[in-house]
């Protein structure tokens, strides 16, 4: 009665899962890992969003880390001097980060009623790498500003 109970329980999988269980694992063993991102995705999004437009402006303060000793939390922080009326108003903030396996990292929304264009958050950095603030304004002109960030492990940089 056991040896019946036990060939029931074969029974369940068939042969042909089972070649196709072992076939995807050997599939996924033998594949090189690939990258997600292509070198110039970053630049892609970015032309796509400002269709050539962005620009580097003076009225962005990016606050980094110059050197950030775990790429898993890394403060970054910005403020950009603009008028927050009706008329014109940064809509807009991306934050972009070129070496991550993909290049979006976070996107604010703002509204005039807010008064003050500026955030703080934590992201995440996969290398040594710079990381990009694109502000859309209201009346549809783009600032652009980026930082370097230095990512170490164990101290020894990458």
């Amino acid at each position: 009665m056991v040896n019946t109970m036990k060939l029931q329980k074969m029974k369940k999988i068939s042969r042909r899962s089972a070649l196709y269980l072992l076939g995807g694992i050997t599939g996924t063993i033998l594949t090189p890992s690939l990258p997600l991102s292509k070198p110039n995705q970053l630049l892609e999004r970015i032309d796509t969003l400002t269709q050539g437009v962005a620009k580097v402006e003076d009225k962005i303060l990016l606050n980094l880390p110059e050197v950030a000793e775990n790429g898993n939390i890394v403060k970054v922080g910005f403020e950009i001097k603009n008028p927050m009326v009706a008329n014109n108003y940064i809509k807009h903030v991306y934050i972009f980060a070129e070496k991550n396996p993909a290049p979006d990292v976070a996107k604010f929304f703002f509204t005039p009623e807010m008064g003050i264009c500026s955030a703080t958050t934590k992201i995440r950095l996969s290398k040594t790498q710079s990381v990009y603030l694109l502000a859309e304004n209201s009346n549809g002109q783009f600032l652009m500003t980026k930082k370097k960030v230095k990512v170490t492990i164990g101290g020894c940089g990458v």
